[in-house]
């Protein structure tokens, strides 16, 4: 059925309107927004560690453990999993285009401005090298998205290779400055990945096996002179050869109080660092949500303890203060480590509560001109189900491009629209524009494989409609054009997918 019409006035050059859709003010709206720049990048640690049976051919150690087998349903009609917390979209694949996207598009519409990605190196050792395919898998879409990107290096790599026989522990220093020329190559040298004062920044979960500055410093002796040494972060306290350090939820505290890390103890640890950073040239300040990993009861090791999500209230004061303290940089820990439950992704537990909370703090105290709101999100997950739909079909995989597109450029009345016409399976029209005495518009949504009519009439009743063309279905949007010569009167046009 038609859905969409407009009407094109007489040449008196009254206005032209059509009707489209309620949020064409939003858009107007939105379009004359001045978005200031954020006083300093908010970063969210990513995991590029989940392997889906759905996408690959069976399920990873991260959402099984050994323990939870995702084949198997509860009674919510969840996949069991290795977490106490669920997934909005259930347990996905890191190389999953379509989960990506989804991912993408949340920390685009959050008002966060990149990664930082949990990376193991390169080595086709354990699940390194899957897992290094699936950040460099994440890293196309976080370019597209124009989003920035960093690594956390986790050297426990090279203690584990050495004790499986990989490499010898004389080989350590060389191997670990070959992961970093791979890390140069194929990461510090791109436009997104973020740099401080001109340097890469690069952080390391530890150091748990090169601990001493020395050995830093050899194994960045191979980085070309623009990156080395780079932006060096490592856990907690600060090397010699680094800039600074990070903190992270201190979960040895809570063993201290039956295994329940408190506000008290939290607050001190947090002010503790703080004041170590004081001397630091740079500081990275993160902010969780909560803490309630699964290990003890997956039965791979004891917990580490449980940091409670006080109704949001954990996040909030970490946010508040890693957005509002001198730290150079603010890291969200973590997007989606479901093992130990600090996910802000959206979950069925949390929704998107906690990427609301980003947009809020980011409006209050880093971008007062910033707009987002927790009903954006809606436009990723609405994108993520369409893409499932019509899986295998071209020409609405490119149309759901556009809508992509349409998002990260922040203009989600079109990217709306056109989604609102794929799942009525209707067509819709778009970028109407009249120049000089030519007429054009697009015709997106939901484009059969037989084209769609443009239909017009100077009825104003609406009725008595001719059709004046067939638009070819491509992966391309079809237009309309014509020329507004002659009109004596007003003339209507609409959209159909032919019977």
């Amino acid at each position: 059925m038609p859905i969409h019409f407009m009407k094109i006035f007489t040449r008196n050059r009254e206005p032209v309107w059509w009707r489209n859709t309620c949020a064409i003010c939003a858009l107007v709206a939105l379009l004359g927004l001045n978005l200031q720049a954020a006083s300093k990048p908010v970063m969210v640690h990513f995991m590029p560690w989940f392997v889906a049976k759905p996408f690959s051919s069976s399920w990873g150690w991260h959402w099984t453990m050994n323990y939870s087998n995702p084949d198997l349903f509860n009674t919510n009609g969840q996949r069991e999993i290795a977490s106490w917390y669920y997934p909005q979209i259930g347990p996905y694949d890191s190389d999953d285009p379509v989960a990506l996207e989804y991912q993408v598009l949340l920390l685009k519409l959050a008002g966060v401005d990149g990664v930082i990605v949990d990376w193991y190196g390169m080595d086709n050792y354990a699940d390194y090298a899957l897992n290094n395919q699936r950040t460099l898998a994440l890293f196309g879409w976080i370019r597209r998205a124009g989003l920035k990107f960093s690594l956390c290096y986790e050297d426990a790599t090279i203690l584990n290779e050495i004790n499986g026989g990989y490499i010898t522990s004389n080989d350590a220093v060389a191997h670990a400055r070959q992961t970093m020329l791979y890390a140069e190559t194929n990461f510090f040298d791109d436009p997104s990945f973020l740099r401080l004062n001109g340097r890469p920044v690069l952080l390391n979960f530890g150091p748990q096996y090169f601990t001493s500055s020395d050995s830093w410093t050899a194994i960045f002796s191979a980085l070309a002179a623009s990156n080395n040494p780079p932006a060096f972060f490592t856990e907690d306290n600060k090397l010699a050869v680094g800039d600074g350090a990070f903190d992270w939820p201190p979960m040895g505290l809570s063993q201290t109080n039956n295994g329940i890390l408190t506000t008290i103890q939290l607050n001190s640890y947090l002010t503790q660092f703080e004041q170590k950073a004081a001397i630091w040239s740079a500081f990275i300040s993160s902010a969780f949500p909560r803490f309630h990993d699964i290990y003890a009861q997956a039965g791979v090791g004891p917990s580490y303890g449980y940091l409670d999500d006080n109704n949001g209230l954990t996040f909030q004061s970490t946010l508040q203060r890693a957005m509002t303290n001198s730290s150079t940089i603010v890291q969200i820990v973590t997007w989606n480590d479901y093992g130990e439950g600090t996910i802000v992704e959206p979950t069925v537990e949390y929704v998107c509560r906690d990427l609301g909370m980003l947009q809020n703090f980011r409006r209050l105290y880093l971008s007062a001109g910033y707009a987002g709101t927790t009903n954006d999100f809606s436009t990723a997950l609405r994108l993520y189900n369409a893409r499932r739909e019509y899986a295998g079909n071209a020409i609405a995989y490119a149309e759901l491009n556009r809508v992509f597109s349409n998002a990260v450029a922040e203009d989600l009345p079109d990217a709306n629209l056109k989604l609102g016409g794929l799942e009525s399976q209707s067509p819709v029209i778009y970028n109407v524009s009249l120049t000089g005495d030519q007429l054009a518009f697009s015709v997106g949504g939901y484009v059969s494989t037989n084209g769609v009519e443009v239909q017009s009439t100077t009825d104003s009743t609406l009725s008595h409609w001719r059709t004046v063309a067939i638009l070819s279905p491509g992966s391309n949007a079809p237009s309309f054009t014509t020329n507004t010569v002659g009109f004596t009167a007003a003339v209507y046009f609409r959209i159909a997918n032919p019977p």
